[in-house]
């Protein structure tokens, strides 16, 4: 009962954060002596408003309209619907360093919802690392990144809302205050016949040890920890001499980007859909966000590249360094990819994705 309350408590405020005028919000001292005694239904604002306009109208060539329908409910609808983890291995922590041993609270878990029409996810940075990292290091340059390559494989990230005032509730770690709502690449799948055949696989590079998997005695492991690690993709994408160039380059470019943000620990989200199903896909039409036909004609094929919000220099990524130098003189294992270069993380998860790939 009090996760359905604070669920619910949490979808109206991103609800209302995202319909509220940034502008027409105004901070007072009575404002924010009031907010500070909020412990679940908290205010939101959209932060650099204007920046992800420019993103949807102009980049992305979203229909506005569309997209605030995408928010809007009737009397008697909730706000949105709450989807879970999504089975994404950055649920809990990014392939982390096992948080059932670090760190168990709330706060540490993000969280997920779903517009009703299935076309925007939101999900939470509740971990300071990470939200501060996208706001203060990241956003300017995936900004710009974006504008000039119009078909990334990096997620798009549509809107970003946070909570103006401290509160109790986000000091006690009962409600997460910032949310980026990003496209779901799984749009279509609730309406489609055959949506009971899509695949999805969330990958990352396997060759790095976890402290879940690998040093907890296995009766003590929790098989949803085990779960939430990266997923093993075991067939190949059958793509053309064309396709394979081109989805090449693109990552390639869009990898070398999150080097330069010194990212860490991101991973390839791809869909397997059948090849006679066609989903809708809103917004600028790019092979892999529309569902690129396999080379055989079995498959369509969607993509992108999610959770790379872990940066290498915070301060957090940096402590956790030491943690897993602790790990290794116990368990002998290599490296973790949370405490990797940026460098090494990208050229193994380019060998990763070259693994996965059959050209015809």
């Amino acid at each position: 009962m009090g996760t359905s309350r604070r669920e619910s408590a949490l979808t109206k405020s991103i609800q209302s954060g995202l319909l509220r005028d940034p502008d027409r919000f105004k901070k007072t001292p009575c404002g924010r002596f009031l907010a500070f005694f909020t412990l679940r239904r908290i205010k939101l604002v959209r932060y650099e408003r204007h920046l992800f306009e420019k993103l949807r109208q102009e980049v992305w060539k979203f229909d506005e309209d569309e997209y605030q329908a995408s928010f809007h409910t009737t009397s008697g609808q909730p706000p949105l619907k709450a989807m879970g983890d999504l089975g994404y291995s950055g649920s809990v922590g990014s392939s982390s360093i096992g948080w059932m041993i670090i760190q168990n609270t709330d706060s540490s878990r993000q969280t997920f919802f779903g517009t009703l029409d299935g076309h925007f996810v939101v999900k939470s940075l509740p971990r300071h690392f990470e939200h501060s990292f996208f706001q203060a290091d990241l956003l300017g340059p995936y900004y710009e990144y974006m504008r000039h390559h119009p078909d990334s494989m990096l997620v798009w990230i549509t809107d970003y809302i946070l909570a103006p005032y401290v509160t109790m509730g986000t000091m006690l770690g009962c409600t997460p205050a910032h949310h980026i709502i990003m496209e779901n690449i799984l749009c279509g799948k609730d309406d489609d016949p055959a949506g009971i055949n899509w695949e999805t696989y969330d990958l990352k590079p396997i060759d790095y040890f976890y402290p879940e998997r690998d040093l907890v005695p296995e009766p003590l492991v929790n098989e949803d920890t085990l779960n939430r690690l990266a997923d093993t993709f075991n067939d190949k994408l059958c793509l053309s001499k064309r396709d394979f160039d081109n989805f090449r380059r693109s990552i390639e470019s869009d990898t070398k980007f999150l080097q330069h943000a010194n990212a860490v620990d991101y991973s390839l989200f791809l869909v397997r859909i059948p090849a006679s199903s066609t989903p809708p896909v809103l917004g600028r039409k790019s092979p892999w966000r529309e569902g690129l036909l396999s080379a055989d004609g079995k498959w369509r094929y969607r993509a992108v590249i999610l959770d790379f919000f872990w940066a290498r220099h915070k301060l957090h990524a940096q402590a956790m360094s030491g943690v897993v130098q602790t790990f290794n003189v116990v368990g002998r294992q290599g490296p973790m990819s949370i405490t990797t270069t940026a460098n090494e993380y990208r050229q193994k998860f380019l060998a990763m994705i070259e693994k996965i790939i059959e050209v015809q």
